[in-house]
Parts: structure tokens; C-alpha cells; sequence
């Protein structure tokens, strides 16, 4: 490849929103040469492992509100790009291309193969249909302002000449990866993590990894937030979306925090404390000749059942045998349980980072920068993400196609 080549159009970011922005700036301007950089070998990489492999493409929501529920920063951008780009769009747009959808119980949609390979052929295929060039192993270490537009230079000394480039890097870990784009005026707001799970520290609930509580709501008291959801066991501490969901809307909290807080589930939600209390002791009184160890609660699987009354030492008791004191420490635990996290485990298959490129510089009705003509930015490397269930991809494929769409 020669040094020096002239675009119309440089996407530097081989993910979601950098095919997405190709293919459909490509569909809207024909005649527009656009060309996608990507840095390593591996081309929409995060769409691959998404899901485990199926590709959780979008979320089903009715309505635009509904829908940006599940987004902790970045909604008032995103409300802008629904309007032109919704959930029912990308079903649209997928399926008019060969690729069939399905929806199911939580509102996580995949393609009906439930498998990733399919958006990922669908992607590829569009662009070799609109003979977009995708190059790999083209790390950019440079974009530069000049009088046509910019130079955006690599690694590998390669000059790309183009009137408009358009950032879809994805979300970065930390603030000195945005390091090549400081020659432009553009504010990054630090990454953090976001989408974790909460590290507990030798703690004996661990010994059952492998259990999902599949009610539960976990809350962090000192900054009044809670969230509802399955609550998986791991051998480093709790994960599931309940506490995925949690972790993102308190992420820059937690962040300034270290990762060590406490935190509390209650695995009973239909519960309280106190209600739960009285209610075993009723149990108690109607049971008394039953072993604690037949399980009080159908829902609970039985070793967390055997850990909790092993934490009150009730394990070889018949009810009859246990105090009140213990009955109400056993609804505690069931209801208010306390943890305190030391640290965080990024859930891998769905990393996402909050921060990124500050949203008071882009404008939302074109995803252009206010301060930069001509650059444009979607998907992560924007100060936007979702909690897990879909959102992010749909936040790419909005705003990649808002910004397709400009003259």
C-alpha cells in the first residue's frame, strides 16, 4: 500500500459502529470513498463473544423512555439518536439484509442462529457489496488538522488524507490510550470501568460458586442505589445482572471509592427483615419436630440454604431448638445480607468503560464535534454506556447511523 492515500472518509475503529457508520454513510453517499483502519487482526472482535457467542444485537423496547433505562450516563445524546435511529429500525435493518431476529423472556434479542457469526457475515458482506476497504494492522498514532481536512498517521508510517474522520474506537481503560488524538482539541473525559462483578475477600460464601439466586436485589446503602436481578456465586465473589446492573449506574462512584464498599442483598425480595422473622417463627412454631436442614424457601438452592443456617449455627438443630434470636439473624441474613467488597473483576465477555469523549463537544443531531468541523465520533468512545442486555450495541448502531446520515 502507498503512503499518502486521499479519502473522503477515514473510520478509525474496525468494531459495531465502524462497519455500521461505513456501510450506511456508504448506502447514503455512494460516491463518497470511506475507508475502515482497524489496529489489530481481529475485525468486530466485541460482536464475536457477545452473548456468549450468540450476539446480543439490541433490546426490545417499545418506546424510547423505556428504552433508556438502561443507559447510567449518556441519555440526553441518546434520546436525539433514537429518535432517528430506534430498536425497531435495527430489526428492520438486519432483517431486510437476510438476518432474522428473535426475542426472549428478559427482552435480550439475538439472531434466530444464536450465533455471532451471522451479524458478523452480514457486516462484512455489506461492505464488500459497497466496495468499502477494511485495513488491519493499521494502528493510528496520529490525527492531525490540516487545510483539506486531516492526515491521520500510523505505526506503519501509512499517511491517510481525508475530508472527514470519524473516531469508533470503542471504550479505552485509561486516559493516555486517547493520547494520539491530542493534537485535536478534544476532551476525554478519564475512563473507568464499568459492568463488574464485586470481589469478596476470603469470604466463605465463595465455596458456593456455580449457585444463581435467580431473585434478588442488591443495594450499596451509602449511596442509595439497588438493583433487581439474578445473583451468581463466584469463586472471587458475586456477579449475575443484579449486581452488573448495580455496578454500572454507581461505576464512577465506586471507582473514587477503590472498589471497597459495603454492600447488601436480599435474596427474599418479597421480604423484609422483620416480616421474615416473624414468618420463621410462625414456621418454627407449625415445624417444630422438622430439621432446619429441609429448606424453608422452594426458590433457594439447597447449599446456600445449608451455608446460611451454618452461618447461625443452626445446622443440626430441629426448629424447635432454635431461639428467636437465631431465627432473626437467619431472616437477616436472608433479607439484609451484609458484604463488604475489595475490589472488582471485569465481567470480560461484556467489558464496557464509562468516560470517554465528553458529550458537551458533540453535537447530538449529527455526532459532529462542536469545536473540530468534520469529526465525528459513536458507540464507546463516547461518554456513554449501558448495562448489559444489549443496550450497548444499540447505543453503536444509533449513533453510527445519525452520523451517516450528514452531508
Amino acid at each position: 500500500m502507498q503512503s499518502n492515500r486521499k479519502y473522503d472518509v477515514v473510520i478509525i475503529g474496525g468494531g459495531a459502529a465502524g462497519f455500521f457508520a461505513a456501510i450506511n454513510m456508504k448506502i447514503k453517499h455512494p460516491k463518497r470513498a470511506i475507508i475502515i483502519l482497524e489496529k489489530t487482526t481481529k475485525l468486530l472482535s466485541k460482536v464475536k463473544i457477545s452473548g456468549g457467542g450468540r450476539c446480543n444485537i439490541t433490546h426490545h423496547c417499545d418506546t424510547i423512555s423505556e428504552l433508556l433505562k438502561g443507559y447510567p450516563r449518556g441519555s440526553k445524546l441518546l434520546r436525539e439518536a433514537f429518535h432517528t435511529f430506534f430498536v425497531s429500525d435495527t430489526i428492520q435493518w438486519f432483517e431486510e439484509r437476510g438476518v432474522k431476529l428473535k426475542t426472549e423472556e428478559d427482552g435480550r434479542m439475538f439472531p434466530v442462529t444464536d450465533n455471532s457469526q451471522t451479524i458478523i457475515d452480514c457486516l462484512l458482506g455489506e461492505c464488500d457489496r459497497l466496495g468499502i476497504p477494511i485495513y488491519t494492522k493499521m494502528n493510528v498514532v496520529k490525527v492531525k488538522q490540516v487545510a483539506t481536512g486531516f492526515h491521520v498517521e500510523t505505526t506503519e508510517n501509512e499517511v491517510f488524507e481525508s475530508e472527514k474522520v470519524v473516531l469508533t474506537t470503542g471504550g479505552y481503560h485509561l486516559k493516555k490510550d486517547y493520547d494520539w488524538i491530542k493534537e485535536i482539541p478534544c476532551i476525554i473525559e478519564a475512563p473507568y470501568p464499568s459492568l463488574f462483578t464485586f470481589n469478596l475477600k476470603k469470604h466463605p460464601i465463595t465455596n458456593l460458586m456455580g449457585i444463581a439466586i435467580e431473585h434478588a436485589v442488591v443495594k450499596i446503602p451509602s449511596l442509595k442505589m439497588e438493583q433487581t436481578g439474578p445473583v451468581l456465586i463466584t469463586h472471587w465473589g458475586l456477579s449475575g445482572p443484579g449486581v452488573l446492573m448495580l455496578s454500572a449506574w454507581a461505576a464512577k462512584e465506586l471507582h473514587q471509592k477503590n472498589y471497597h464498599f459495603d454492600f447488601h442483598v436480599n435474596f427474599l425480595p418479597e421480604f423484609h427483615s422483620d416480616g421474615l422473622g416473624h414468618f420463621l417463627m410462625d414456621y418454627k412454631q407449625k415445624n417444630a419436630s422438622k430439621s432446619v436442614q429441609k429448606k424453608v424457601f422452594s426458590e433457594l438452592p439447597q447449599r446456600f440454604w445449608n451455608y446460611l443456617i451454618e452461618t447461625v449455627e443452626i445446622q443440626d438443630k430441629n426448629w424447635s431448638d432454635c431461639n428467636k434470636k437465631q431465627v432473626f439473624k437467619l431472616a437477616e441474613l436472608l433479607t439484609n445480607h451484609p458484604f463488604q467488597a475489595h475490589g472488582k473483576t471485569t465481567f470480560k465477555e461484556e467489558f464496557v468503560s464509562a468516560g470517554g469523549v465528553d458529550l458537551k463537544q458533540v453535537n447530538p443531531k449529527t455526532l459532529e464535534s462542536k469545536t473540530v468541523p468534520n469529526l465525528y465520533f459513536a458507540g464507546e468512545c463516547l461518554d456513554i454506556d449501558g448495562v448489559t442486555g444489549g443496550y450497548n450495541f444499540q447505543a453503536a448502531w444509533s449513533t453510527s447511523f445519525v452520523l451517516s446520515q450528514c452531508e
